[in-house]
């Protein structure tokens, strides 16, 4: 059993809305044992609905079709599918009806007619309960083949999949499995990484390995597609073996871990704290942290030094070391990392001192200069990076670098003897 989505709507055309219900959509039909072989974006245009439409059914078993099914003029999905497959007339479904008027009831905001419409739904066609929504979903069915269609606000399209659609799709799979895992790694370019882990094949005997480069690392994607569970985790596990035979230093983590997480959960088991001193980065790394709930347990305080002076009075950095080196500068980094975790009484601190751009560079300090300081119990350290030239891209580097360096000191730290 095959699938193809079908997102709908001129917003997605012309980058007003990122398709953020595709990605969510080929990830859950995976885990149901259902590969998705194509997607499709077409506007709010009848005819182009429609092509998409016979296309799709000539590729592919199932269908999943989401967006214009509001109540306005635009939103034209629900009346050209229903054509589509002939599955008219539109008859009003009383529990539909009783819905939308509770969930304008419970707002306390009048009901227009034109929700009523959203109670019409195709004679040949079967609801899918919208619990969070006025739109209910449609399943259509044409020679043996499905075709579902579903509002395309993502709340409401991933409680209808959850619910209605998935053990549907289970029991049509005919025991596939399929299995995604993620190996992330840091610290390491895609060509190097492919060296290491050379010859590919020796991996490729027990699944399908993809190279997701980011500039938050490179992603090392395991895909296993068998009969049973169980035959599918085994080829998983030997696909992984290998790799973190050949770069586990490089390996920070698996499938929706980040990096801030792990760093996280090193900090707690080592009942360890954090303080940042951070310049160019302007309060990234802070937010990438504390974006982790229980993060207080261990993350005391952020310093925002962005100008010298600010170093100067809230770090303790002495005002020469800037004078002769400039704050981008492995003397200003190690300053500004010892001042951070005396003032906090932290046992780490991290600090970052670059230069973002696209201005403010120079021949000896280009753009994308950074230097990273990381005071730890048993040391105060610096390392420079030297990256591209986008501003917001430097950012996030900066600050991923930045966690790496943690996340090797604190990996360090659990093999130190006492």
């Amino acid at each position: 059993m095959t699938a193809e989505i079908i997102a709908i709507g001129d917003e997605l055309l012309i980058g007003q809305i990122v398709n953020t219900n595709a990605s969510w959509l080929g990830e859950q039909l995976g885990r149901a044992g259902v590969p998705v072989r194509f997607m499709t974006t077409v506007g709010d245009n009848g005819e182009d609905i429609r092509a998409a439409l016979q296309i799709a059914l000539t590729r592919a078993d199932f269908i999943i079709a989401t967006g214009g099914l509001g109540p306005t003029h635009d939103d034209i999905t629900k009346k050209v599918v229903t054509e589509f497959f002939e599955a008219g007339p539109l008859v009003r479904d009383d529990g539909v009806l009783a819905h939308i008027k509770n969930i304008f009831t419970r707002r306390n905001i009048p009901m227009s007619p034109v929700n009523e419409e959203q109670a019409m739904v195709p004679r040949g066609a079967k609801v899918l309960w919208n619990a969070n929504g006025t739109a209910p979903g449609l399943l259509f069915e044409k020679n043996g083949k499905h075709c579902a269609v579903m509002p395309g606000v993502p709340f409401e399209m991933k409680a209808i999949t959850t619910t209605e659609l998935m053990p549907f799709l289970r029991e049509r799979a005919n025991g596939q499995v399929i299995r995604h895992h993620t190996v992330k790694t840091f610290g390491i370019a895609e060509s190097s990484l492919a060296e290491k882990l050379a010859p590919i094949a020796e991996i490729e005997q027990y699944c399908k390995l993809a190279f997701l480069p980011s500039y938050f690392g490179v992603n090392l994607r395991i895909s296993v597609t068998g009969n049973a569970s169980e035959e599918a985790e085994r080829h998983v596990a030997a696909a992984e073996k290998i790799i973190l035979a050949k770069a586990a230093k490089y390996v920070y983590g698996y499938n929706d871990d980040s990096l801030e997480e792990v760093v996280g959960r090193k900090l707690k088991e080592q009942n360890a704290t954090l303080a940042l001193a951070e310049s160019c980065t302007g309060g990234l790394l802070a937010h990438r942290l504390t974006n982790i709930s229980g993060s207080s347990e261990y993350f005391l305080r952020g310093y925002v030094t962005y100008s010298n002076a600010a170093k100067i009075e809230l770090l303790g950095v002495p005002e020469e070391i800037i004078a002769q080196h400039g704050a981008v500068s492995e003397p200003c980094a190690l300053a500004m990392a010892a001042g951070a975790k005396k003032m906090s009484n932290s046992d780490y601190a991290v600090a970052i001192t670059g230069i973002a751009g696209p201005s403010g560079g120079t021949p000896e300090k280009p753009v994308g200069t950074v230097w990273i300081g990381l005071a730890s119990p048993q040391r105060v350290s610096a390392k420079h990076f030297l990256f591209m030239n986008d501003r917001i891209v430097n950012k996030e580097r900066f600050a991923q670098a930045a966690l790496a360096m943690l996340y090797r000191a604190l990996h360090e730290a659990e093999y130190v003897p006492e």
